[in-house]
């Protein structure tokens, strides 16, 4: 095995399109975590209609994920947030986020999209991570 082989490591949350499409959810290099672009699809379960109830769930698979890797929500330097009809959804996918991430304080770009991969998703979220990020000085 390689060095690289035994520094990257991939993680899945059982989403619906990570075995089918073929992607990690997240991958971990070293410290840094990657997170895909996360939404409120989990399998079977119905897909709320509110974008900030989507935002939420998505954020507890991000959250859950990150776990896995051996981050936590503190840790997040980076996010990019996909949101379909930004002037109607920003406000309440912007509170769940910060009511997710405010004491990370990552980063962020916000974006509005035409569409996503399925009509009745709202919003998509990818973060990165750096592990231990969370305990850095804030000046």
């Amino acid at each position: 095995m390689s060095r690289d082989q035994d520094r990257v490591q991939r993680f899945h949350s059982g989403g619906p399109w990570e075995t089918e499409v073929g992607y990690s959810r997240a991958i971990r290099v070293g410290d840094r975590v990657l997170v895909s672009g996360t939404t409120a699809a989990r399998g079977e379960e119905p897909i709320p209609g509110g974008a900030g109830e989507q935002a939420r769930i998505a954020l507890e698979t991000i959250e859950f994920v990150l776990e896995q890797a051996g981050s936590e929500m503190r840790d997040v330097v980076r996010s990019r947030i996909f949101v379909v009809d930004l002037a109607h959804n920003g406000d309440a996918v912007l509170a769940a986020y910060g009511r997710a991430l405010r004491g990370a304080r990552p980063t962020i770009s916000t974006l509005g999209v035409a569409a996503l991969v399925d009509p009745r998703l709202l919003v998509e979220i990818e973060v990165e991570a750096i592990v231990g990020a969370g305990a850095v000085y804030e000046g």
